[in-house]
């Protein structure tokens, strides 16, 4: 990270330095008023395409506002926490103008963004813009990373992102395939968006270690989010004699994808489908109905990881038991990392030698090392959990949705843990169809 930028003021400080200048102006008992509570600034997808991501926001943000009680401090001298959620909309350009009300006419003092680049990217280079220290999750770190121009030399001087990268994702997948499907060819599809043009890189997404695990690769081009038209992929596919597909996308955009995959017969001949980010959530497995059993994705985080709460001390299966006592729906992906997100803020804010100073919160950022929800989170361990400055890497296992045991109709089970062996196992991996 780099220091202390010594270059003009921002927006940020010259608004604040004038509210503090009219402050003056006022009578002497408002001197003496108590602080404002610290405030955080939380900007997810509650609504638009990408909406499953922000599905939990609620209770998380209630969840957490329990946790943090009276504030933070020594008790009977807490600082109080104010969290503001605002809804990105699915939409980068949004997720640009909330986070820059958050810090210009809210004056946070800390910014968390979450759930894809749409939402991630924009939030942290409005807040790097405003010098206002910023952590964000959910996105593949190359994707937030590189995808905002970051130098591997120096990292950002404000911005903090702590998720699995592309190697880990291609990893698992890879993984699972050599399996059930070693050598087979494979067909990608990905949305013209922040990930899908990660994804779909040469040397750093998917094509690359791919085709060094031994698979033809079939990549017709990336598609137009929100595209009901998918016949190009499939036509492509069923040319190179696909068996595994692979890819990014939107729920609504896979949902088309697969029901045109099945009319043209490409279904019938797959031994194994990889979806990233489509494949996470239990509505997703429902709106399939019987064509989601079989699909694998990724699993970021699950009752089954072996982790705890800082915050709450809760484990994460009575986190995900938590959730759906309090919802009645079963446990999404984003929960833990949602809350793992308040957890590193409030961390820092306690640490921090002045939380309102932006230098010294994001000094305290930089020093994180904590056991989180998800596994430990911290920017100085020094080994490949931090492959850039500023980005921390959390575990990655392969899961497969089978037919529910239970209450709910799909589980999501952890089938293949070979990447990060503590998280154990939920079920078996098991072909889509014939694999000979």
């Amino acid at each position: 990270m780099t220091g202390p930028t010594n270059t003009a003021q921002t927006r940020r400080d010259l608004l604040r330095r004038g509210a503090a200048a009219g402050a003056l102006a006022l009578c002497a008992p408002a001197l003496r008023a108590a602080p404002r509570p610290l405030r955080i600034g939380f900007i997810s997808p509650q609504t638009g395409p990408l909406a499953a991501f922000g599905e939990a926001d609620r209770f998380v943000l209630d969840h957490a506002a329990r946790a943090i009680g009276a504030g933070i401090g020594p008790a009977g001298a807490e600082t109080p926490v104010e969290i503001i959620a605002r809804d990105s909309q699915s939409n980068p350009n949004r997720c640009a103008e909330v986070a820059a009300d958050l810090i210009l006419r809210e004056e946070i003092d800390l910014l968390l963004a979450s759930s894809t680049g749409d939402t991630t990217n924009p939030a942290a280079d409005q807040a790097e813009l405003e010098g206002l220290p910023c952590i964000t999750t959910d996105t593949p770190w190359e994707a937030h990373f590189f995808g905002r121009n970051g130098d591997p030399a120096t990292g950002f001087e404000h911005s903090f992102h702590f998720f699995w990268g592309l190697s880990d994702l291609t990893g698992v997948f890879t993984d699972m395939w050599a399996r059930l499907a070693p050598d087979a060819p494979v067909g990608a599809v990905f949305s013209n968006d922040v990930e899908g043009v990660a994804l779909s890189h040469p040397e750093q997404g998917f094509p690359g270690p791919i085709r060094a695990a031994g698979h033809d690769l079939s990549l017709p081009g990336l598609a137009t989010p929100g595209t009901q038209d998918f016949t190009a992929f499939v036509q492509a596919f069923a040319k190179a004699r696909t068996r595994i597909v692979t890819g990014a996308l939107t729920p609504p955009d896979f949902a088309a994808f697969w029901a045109q995959a099945a009319q043209q017969g490409l279904r019938d001949r797959l031994v194994i489908c990889s979806i990233a980010k489509a494949m996470l959530f239990p509505a997703a497995a429902e709106a399939l109905g019987d064509s989601a059993e079989g699909i694998t994705t990724e699993v970021w985080w699950s009752p089954g990881h072996p982790f705890r709460s800082s915050l709450s001390g809760e484990s994460a299966a009575q986190y995900a038991a938590a959730w759906t006592a309090a919802s009645g729906r079963q446990w999404t992906q984003p929960l833990g990392f949602k809350h793992a997100l308040i957890e590193v803020a409030i961390d820092a804010l306690t640490r921090a030698d002045d939380p309102r100073d932006p230098a010294a919160l994001r000094d305290a950022i930089a020093s994180t090392r904590l056991d989180t929800l998800v596994g430990p989170v911290g920017w100085s361990f020094g080994d490949r959990r931090n492959p850039v400055p500023g980005v921390c890497t959390t575990p990655l296992v392969g899961g497969q949705w089978k037919r529910g045991a239970g209450a709910h109709p799909w589980d999501l089970a952890v089938v293949d843990n070979a990447r990060a062996p503590g998280i154990p196992l939920s079920g078996e991996l098991t072909p889509l169809g014939p694999t000979g």
